[in-house]
């Protein structure tokens, strides 16, 4: 394909106008200012069309669509235990997949480009994923307590199974990664054992860090002393790519530590607000050296896949928490919504429009009112820019949403199922009171 007079944010994160890409094979191939030469399939009119690397979420838990709007008003530990857990006892395989089903075209028409997801029933999520054309980083967690050789566990079994019979799986849009729950959600044998698997296998880690302050202070009287991220590290959690989620409770050692071992943080502002955790401190992990990321967390405590608006709430956020509106730049917001999730999943090739990169892109309608006028397009797209403003999104060079609709996903089955399967959990949730 060839996009014709199009916008596009380069490499650098600078509007370009009047250009040319050619995708082919399923990489960027030209971008440039002047027309390329040869033939293609099909040649896109982009005049009023901004063209930029699809987004990476981060940090998500897609099976969670059941859940949208399940618990809503009340705090992390009363929402988990109350509403979450028992409703997450009851799903099966085929709600797991169906519910997935759902979440990737949600993502899919919000520009999102692949995810980084920690669940369970991860070959049914796998399979949604395959099938829908996206890409995913994919990880199995664990809660595991007071076993002495977790390798004879049913949930490390699942685990090991996934990445070998997934890791690479679709041409490589699928990653295998191992998953620590939480500190809090298991033991040190556990915490031990898994960062030697993660180490053998030469894969990533997937883990929930310092998300409430309570987190952090029951670690610190289990551990002598150390922070979540300081434990972690010297169990060797870290010794592999790491992508950590939410860092709301940082304290000043943690963000050395985080630096030296290479550690992504995956910045979840819209769940971490909605459940009252509390703000991290983003411009000081920019100022660190270390890679931000941006998630949604789970529409459980989102409430949806918004990119857009998960942007503008990442923009915000560090303005009240500093009281100083410069504190972060629209730079450093779109950096983290694209090349810094891509690094937080090991993808060398995506996150960044430029040649020889998987075209990975998104098409941004800029004519809607609400996108006028412009006097930064960078500042349109942060703080104007909305979901139906996204009219296109590709893959690997392959179209998989255009102008409302998708190309691999039948989107009244997905929503039918979706509801069918929240239904039949409902009801035996019900059965049980």
């Amino acid at each position: 394909m060839l996009f014709q007079d199009i916008t596009l944010l380069d490499e650098n994160l600078d509007i370009k106008e009047g250009m040319y890409v050619r995708t082919d094979e399923g990489k960027i191939t030209y971008v440039g200012s002047e027309k390329p030469e040869g033939e293609d399939d099909r040649v896109y009119d982009g005049s009023g069309k901004l063209l930029m690397s699809g987004f990476i979420n981060a940090h998500t838990h897609s099976p969670m669509t059941l859940l949208r709007g399940y618990g809503e008003d009340m705090s992390l530990q009363d929402w988990l235990f109350t509403r979450i857990f028992p409703f997450e006892a009851k799903l099966t395989y085929e709600s797991v997949k169906r519910a997935t089903t759902l979440a990737m075209a949600e993502q899919i028409a919000n520009g999102i480009v692949s995810m980084s997801d920690m669940y369970y029933f991860c070959d049914a999520v796998a399979e949604s994923v395959i099938e829908s054309g996206a890409k995913a980083n994919i990880s199995r967690s664990l809660t595991i307590q007071g076993e002495p050789d977790i390798s004879k566990t049913v949930p490390v079994r699942e685990m090991l199974d996934l990445y070998k019979n997934y890791d690479g799986a679709a041409d490589g849009k699928i990653k295998i990664e191992m998953s620590l729950h939480a500190e809090y959600t298991n033991s040190d044998e556990t915490v031990v054992q898994l960062a030697d698997i993660t180490r053998d296998l030469g894969c990533g880690m997937h883990v929930h860090v310092s998300e409430t302050k309570t987190e952090v202070e029951e670690c610190k009287m289990r551990h002598d002393g150390m922070t979540p991220p300081v434990y972690l590290a010297s169990r060797g959690l870290f010794d592999t790519r790491t992508n950590a989620a939410h860092c709301v409770w940082l304290e000043d050692c943690d963000y050395a530590v985080l630096k030296e071992k290479g550690v992504s943080v995956s910045a979840n502002p819209v769940s971490n607000l909605k459940l009252a955790s509390g703000a991290a401190n983003y411009p000081r992990m920019f100022k660190e050296g270390i890679n931000v990321a941006l998630g949604t967390d789970s529409v459980a405590s989102n409430n949806s896949f918004d990119f857009l608006q998960e942007m503008k709430f990442f923009a915000l956020v560090p303005k009240m928490y500093y009281n100083d509106p410069s504190v972060m730049t629209l730079k450093q917001v779109i950096g983290a919504a694209t090349r810094g999730g891509a690094a937080a999943q090991g993808r060398e090739d995506t996150g960044v429009l430029k040649e020889g990169n998987k075209a990975d892109l998104i098409v941004i309608d800029l004519s809607s009112p609400h996108m006028h006028p412009v006097h930064d397009l960078c500042a349109n797209l942060v703080h104007s820019a909305a979901p139906q403003d996204i009219v296109m999104t590709m893959v690997d060079g392959r179209v998989l949403y255009e102008n409302g609709e998708f190309t691999t996903i039948d989107i009244e089955k997905a929503v039918y199922e979706a509801d069918e399967a929240t239904a039949e959990i409902l009801g035996k949730l019900r059965e049980d009171n």
